[in-house]
């Protein structure tokens, strides 16, 4: 039976997947690292927890789908082939989605047992930091203009190359938004554009990865977790809204820099903090 201190760890937890689900600092390695803080995983069980982190993902999906309803009911429009709608929009999503999709299928639980640990999580929050600040040096010496500069003339075969550069954020900590903006802007989609993109991009990846743990997770779930799971849930899709119309107002007026040092700090944090367990 859950007890006040773990309704209060879902909304701590819930506040941490909304706010950094969509921006480059990994949401999964905060979660494992506030679940760490907190205790959650002591007194809830290791598989109530793993379940609850991925089912408050839901929350964040939806958020996307609320800031943007236009967009999403453009794709619909099954007889429109213009732009980011109709089939072709569909198309685009998917050849965005398949490459992390596949390989995270593959090796889905070598990755759950595996990587979901501090250090893991401290290492990619440090070369995601290092990618975003030499990335972010390079465009700032380049003179080229981006090729792609909406959402509508984004390529089924920048899509692709989007797709790969997301499967990098397979490893806790490296961030599935900082991976797909750094691999937009790395193939000429300018930075407003790309993290478009990657709020697209989340919706069909996460939501497969949540349904497919949900399911598995059945046997395990009680009447009794419900409530925890509702409040991750509510308090997520509110705080992903608005971390996404926040992010996108930060970003017409600073880069992804920031991000990168606040990375490198955190990493810092969680490299001392785990090698002293």
């Amino acid at each position: 039976m859950p007890i006040l201190t773990d309704y209060l760890s879902a909304l701590i937890l819930g506040i941490v997947e909304g706010l950094t689900e969509y921006i480059p600092v990994s949401s999964t390695g905060h979660l494992i690292l506030s679940g760490h803080l907190l205790g959650f995983e002591g007194r809830v069980g290791k598989e109530v927890a793993d379940t609850f982190e991925i089912f408050i993902q839901l929350g964040a999906i939806l958020a996307v789908v609320a800031a943007y309803p236009g967009r999403f009911a453009g794709l619909l429009r099954l007889g429109d082939h213009r732009g980011f709608s109709g089939l072709r929009g569909i198309r685009v999503l998917v050849l965005a989605t398949l490459p992390a999709g596949l390989l995270g299928l593959a090796i889905h639980t070598q990755i759950k047992n595996r990587l979901f640990n501090p250090l893991t999580v401290a290492i990619g929050l440090a070369v995601g930091a290092v990618w975003i600040l030499a990335v972010e040096a390079w465009k700032h010496r380049s003179d080229r203009p981006s090729r792609r500069d909406s959402l509508d003339a984004i390529s089924w075969l920048d899509a692709l190359a989007i797709g790969l550069f997301q499967c990098l954020a397979l490893w806790p900590g490296m961030s599935r938004s900082s991976s797909t903006i750094l691999g937009g802007m790395m193939i000429g989609v300018d930075r407003k554009t790309a993290t478009e993109f990657s709020f697209f991009a989340a919706v069909p990846v996460l939501a497969a990865a949540t349904l497919y743990d949900l399911y598995k997770s059945l046997p395990i779930l009680e009447a009794a977790h419900v409530p925890l799971f509702a409040i991750g849930f509510a308090v997520s899709f509110v705080c992903a809204w608005l971390a996404v119309k926040l992010f996108l107002r930060i970003l017409a007026r600073h880069t992804l820099a920031p991000f990168g040092w606040y990375r490198l700090a955190v990493a810092a944090v969680v490299f001392v903090w785990a090698l002293g367990q």
